[in-house]
């Protein structure tokens, strides 16, 4: 296998990473407060939160303006290592499978397959990390714990709270990233047409396209599996004692078969989808910057790899020479 394969997959893992980072911080608040919202099952008399702005009103009330960040150095590590994780197996797989199949493009059901597997791979490696960033988020304004306190409290099979839904909602970034690979490369074939077969560095988006292209395709996949993202959410919040009066037991919400039922039984069908305008928000947001950001610097980052590249092959000859 290629260096050049290895270096371009390297590329758009960076690429991928340092996008995730940016638009986590960015949006941190909001994801927060969203967190928070999903996070409370109860009856619509009985709910603390009425919207998703009275968990911004609270953190003001209470002065703890600053909490709506708790947990972000952990969900800026998970957000990175996740990304870098995602994108390297996306590019990897699929340079690989364009290399054995001899195909010269990927097909929707080969893309589906390929983006399925890297996300799986993420998950499994960084479910504690997430499920840790969640309970910070939907802790006590301004009780929150640190990182490893929050694993070490637990057991490992608590940390990986909600692996099951989570392996479920790898479908989420197959879908995104089918739509947006799909829609990318007709855009570029219209925008570039035969001059592109002349140029081999990797071809890029405008910033406007690739975040529209992101917005449209993360809208997608957030409305079709939603109701499993609040699931997720509520299997992994952290224990509240304004909880410890419901009449659905904490441990019962604990499996997705409780978490459903707790919602079915709390707020009906239409709970399913509580938040979900907030989610679509977040996540298209942070979606349209990571990719916008991606594409911007994904060749830059391609160049500075190919230097690196280079002044290590120039380095090991004259190690050599001595």
């Amino acid at each position: 296998m290629s260096m050049g394969l290895d270096l371009e997959s390297l590329s758009e893992a960076t690429a991928g990473a340092v996008g995730a980072l940016v638009s986590t911080t960015i949006l941190y608040p909001l994801d927060t407060c969203k967190t928070r919202y999903q996070a409370e099952v109860r009856a619509r008399h009985q709910r603390k939160y009425r919207k998703i702005s009275d968990v911004f009103w609270e953190a003001i009330s209470s002065g703890q303006i600053l909490s709506l960040y708790q947990g972000l150095g952990t969900k800026n590590l998970q957000s990175f290592i996740s990304q870098f994780i995602y994108f390297y197996g996306y590019s990897f797989f699929k340079r690989l499978y364009l290399k054995k199949s001899e195909e010269k493009s990927i097909g929707t059901r080969a893309n589906l397959i390929i983006a399925a597997t890297a996300a799986a791979c993420t998950v499994i490696i960084t479910q504690p990390l997430d499920t840790a960033s969640s309970k910070m988020q939907t802790s006590k304004f301004g009780k929150s714990k640190g990182l490893w306190t929050t694993l070490s409290e637990r057991t490992w099979a608590e940390a990986f709270d909600g692996l099951g839904i989570s392996l479920l909602l790898t479908s989420n970034p197959s879908i995104q990233y089918t739509v947006f690979d799909q829609l990318k490369q007709r855009l570029l074939r219209l925008q570039l047409g035969k001059k592109s077969a002349t140029d081999s560095s990797p071809k890029v988006l405008s910033a406007f396209s690739a975040f529209v292209l992101g917005a449209v395709s993360k809208c997608i996949a957030t409305s079709v599996t939603y109701p499993a993202i609040r699931c997720k959410v509520m299997l992994q919040a952290a224990e509240s004692d304004d909880n410890q009066d419901e009449e659905v037991e904490l441990t019962t919400k604990k499996t997705i078969s409780g978490a459903m039922h707790a919602i079915w039984t709390k707020e009906g069908l239409l709970g399913f989808f509580k938040g979900l305008k907030a989610q679509i928000l977040k996540t298209v947001l942070s979606s349209a910057l990571l990719l916008m950001i991606k594409e911007k610097i994904s060749k830059t980052t391609w160049v500075l790899l190919i230097a690196f590249r280079r002044y290590l092959i120039i380095s090991r000859a004259r190690i050599k020479s001595l």
